[in-house]
């Protein structure tokens, strides 16, 4: 956690809340607070729930399970509750709870599991069964070393042979974890072949498991991947919450390919893929930089 006064918090959160700031600033602002961290952190992420933008109020709610602060547990399952809440916003909170990895939430998890929207309904039976498997694993050091610095939704698995784990990824007869944890197996070996596997995964499934598949991919940052990404944005009959991650993903790989492609999509008729493509373009120009850290709002305020 950086060592900042609470001014300076203050100051980043009004940034992150200026509705008048362009999106790309405020997105800084956000990643910025993630990285100090604590309480007041917290609360300035907190009171941005308000906002218009449900792509950045699904990046609040990430940014919040990553914390893995318990503290942001009761902001999280107030809005996994509040149905007039998108479902991109109301999934990212319940994969959040999940991140965090408390058993207290498990009866409210339990509960979601079955909500009607499809994507937090399974949002929330993946959160349950990695905490679960936290407590039957004991493992929970070892699930969050992933080399992308993230906090997975699935740990994982311990197979390593490529056909294997693509036979699991793409087989809609087993479980959405167990698939889950073949796909950042997959992930985690980084070859061009795993990385053909996994984009084969952006043509099957729900819109859950597709979004996650484009998030994996942009993790890996690979060139390979950026025909199937380019075709799933593209696809105007895709979920957008597919197509969001998607032109982010591409916004991760940064190459003038990429800059080409998302500069397509700025006029899109789905606001939460134009708003994703500006603030991938804000990635790309970061990419392509000089720039030390991307969350770098500290250094700009004020106080």
């Amino acid at each position: 956690m950086l060592e900042v006064n609470e001014n300076q918090i203050y100051a980043i959160g009004h940034v992150l809340n200026d509705q008048t700031r362009p999106l790309k600033e405020r997105f800084r602002a956000l990643f910025t607070l993630k990285n100090i961290g604590g309480t007041e952190a917290i609360q300035q992420i907190h009171n941005c729930f308000k906002d218009e933008s449900a792509l950045l109020k699904h990046e609040l709610a990430y940014c919040l399970g990553q914390m893995q602060d318990s503290r942001a547990i009761p902001i999280l399952i107030e809005i996994l509750k509040d149905t007039t809440q998108e479902p991109m916003v109301r999934h990212e909170a319940g994969e959040a709870l999940g991140a965090i990895g408390d058993s207290i939430v498990i009866p409210i998890l339990e509960e979601y599991s079955k909500d009607c929207v499809l994507e937090v309904a399974e949002t929330c039976q993946l959160a349950l069964s990695r905490i679960q498997w936290l407590k039957s694993n004991n493992n929970s050091i070892n699930l969050q070393k992933s080399p992308y610095m993230s906090v997975d939704p699935a740990p994982p698995t311990n197979i390593t042979d490529i056909k294997k784990l693509k036979e699991i990824l793409l087989d809609e007869n087993i479980s959405l974890f167990e698939r889950y944890r073949a796909m950042f197996s997959l992930r985690n070996i980084n070859t061009p072949e795993s990385i053909l596997a996994l984009s084969e995964g952006l043509k099957v499934g729900s819109a859950l498991f597709k979004h996650e598949i484009a998030f994996v991919l942009g993790q890996l940052q690979k060139e390979i991947a950026i025909p199937h990404l380019e075709a799933s944005l593209k696809n105007t009959e895709e979920n957008e919450m597919v197509r969001h991650e998607c032109a982010e993903a591409l916004g991760s790989i940064a190459t003038q390919d990429c800059f080409d492609i998302l500069n397509k999509y700025l006029s899109d008729n789905k606001r939460v893929v134009r708003e994703s493509c500006v603030i991938a373009l804000d990635m790309c120009e970061y990419e392509n930089s000089s720039e030390f850290q991307y969350a770098n709002t500290l250094g700009k305020v004020m106080v």
